[in-house]
């Protein structure tokens, strides 16, 4: 059933060179993108932009097209348009909001919500033992968006960018959405929505949906058994797949290949009923209507 995911894109894999550790290098992610079928994937890290690693991987194999992203987490000034327009310039057609250096998700992730301290939690630890400062970011102050966080929508706006919400509180979300919508952001995805850090209800997904974001549902979350798959099964066929994109947020050391997870993620919906076309819309149709392909 590959055919599943054929000309598929996954818009969210930790793949390596990576201050965290990861099962694949960009080179094998490549490869396995040409030998599954799909057409490409979008290389997320956390700290630095990737639209060069891009080029490289783009130039060394024209069979995969990697996409470069840039996340606005401290390393690269947080809600910087510097580097949001550095970023457009050399390519980048994903911006994450912040990840690990949000509010919302550090102080999530410090106070024991999450079973399992991750990877990047304790790189934060460490900075802090060594006397380094890691601030957090929030884009709200007194509940109205930061001057930056405007600045930035435009340049993502002149540059026809994805905009990922990533791990930003849902008052966060909301604002930025609604704003970037009046500034002309086009292409916006609401970050694994299923996911317990961000968990949106359907009637919030619906909500969103209407300033015409997607919703992303990544293979990592179930099949960590962070939420129940039957959950996941029905915000997506409550959403219907025209507003569902299909990723894997995968790379992890010790978990499968992005390919692997996501024709997993097909199959499970297809065995729950979803079509041929439908899952084709996910993985396919809607990935590539936001790269402009």
């Amino acid at each position: 059933m590959k055919e599943l995911i054929a000309g598929a894109y996954d818009l969210h894999v930790h793949s390596g060179p990576d201050l965290l550790p990861r099962r694949m290098d960009d080179l094998e992610m490549a490869q396995r993108v040409i030998d599954s079928g799909m057409a490409g994937y979008a290389i997320k890290s956390h700290y630095f932009c990737t639209s060069e690693r891009a080029q490289l991987v783009n130039k060394l194999y024209p069979g995969c097209q990697a996409i470069g992203t840039i996340t606005l987490n401290s390393s690269v000034g947080g809600i910087n348009p510097t580097a949001m327009e550095m970023a457009g310039r050399s390519g980048v057609k994903k911006v994450w909001f912040p990840t690990c250096d949000g509010k919302n998700e550090r102080e999530k992730v410090m106070s024991g919500v999450y079973k399992k301290m991750p990877y990047w939690g304790e790189i934060v630890l460490q900075l802090q033992e060594e006397g380094i400062t890691v601030p957090t970011i929030s884009i709200l102050e007194d509940g109205k968006l930061i001057d930056e966080c405007f600045d930035v929508l435009d340049i993502i706006a002149k540059y026809d960018i994805i905009l990922a919400t990533s791990h930003m509180s849902h008052e966060e979300t909301f604002a930025l959405v609604k704003a970037a919508k009046e500034r002309g952001v086009k292409k916006m995805v609401i970050t694994h929505v299923d996911f317990p850090g961000t968990f949106y209800t359907i009637e919030e997904q619906l909500e969103l949906s209407k300033y015409g974001a997607f919703m992303e549902h990544c293979y990592t979350t179930f099949a960590t058994g962070k939420v129940d798959f039957e959950v996941t099964l029905a915000q997506i066929k409550a959403l219907g797949s025209e507003r569902v994109i299909l990723s894997t947020d995968l790379g992890q050391k010790t978990a499968k290949y992005p390919d692997e997870g996501l024709l997993e993620f097909a199959m499970k919906l297809y065995e729950n009923g979803f079509s041929e076309k439908e899952i084709q819309e996910m993985t396919t149709k809607n990935t590539r209507w936001l790269l402009g392909k």
